[in-house]
Parts: structure tokens; sequence; C-alpha cells
């Protein structure tokens, strides 16, 4: 039996949550806060793609935009 939400299941949730993170992250003037907020969004669409019994299109590139992110993230500024 499937856990649902006003008719959603829990895997759909984690895909909206990730993709409304991602949109609101757009919506960001700082560019540090857009990374974060992407990369929360991308986490979340990436653990999505893993509950589709792996979705690979999903998987790599909203894991690729994480691993871009965290690179800005933590680089010394200069």
């Amino acid at each position: 039996m499937k856990t649902e939400i006003a008719g959603i299941t829990f895997i759909e949730w984690i895909g909206y949550l990730g993709s409304l993170g991602i949109l609101i992250s757009f919506l960001m003037k700082d560019i540090r806060n857009l990374r974060l907020i992407n990369t929360a969004g991308c986490l979340l669409f990436a653990s999505y793609g893993f509950l589709l019994n792996i979705s690979w299109p999903i998987v790599i590139t909203n894991g690729t935009i994480v691993v871009i992110n965290l690179f800005y993230l933590l680089k010394p500024k200069t």
C-alpha cells in the first residue's frame, strides 16, 4: 500500500519539492542563495530519480548540477 497525501504518493512529493526548490532558486538575486537553494532542490530531485527505480537521466543531470554548485560554493574567493 502506497502512502498518499492529497492523492499524491510520497515519491511524487519528493519530485514536486525538488522541482519547486529548483524553480525558487531562479528567483534569487544573490548567486550564493541561488546555488544553495538549487543544490537542495537538485538533491531532492536526484533522490526522486533514485526512488523511480533509478531514472539515470534525472540522477545524472541533478547530481552533476549539485557537484557544480558545490564547486562554486566551496571555491575560495579571489
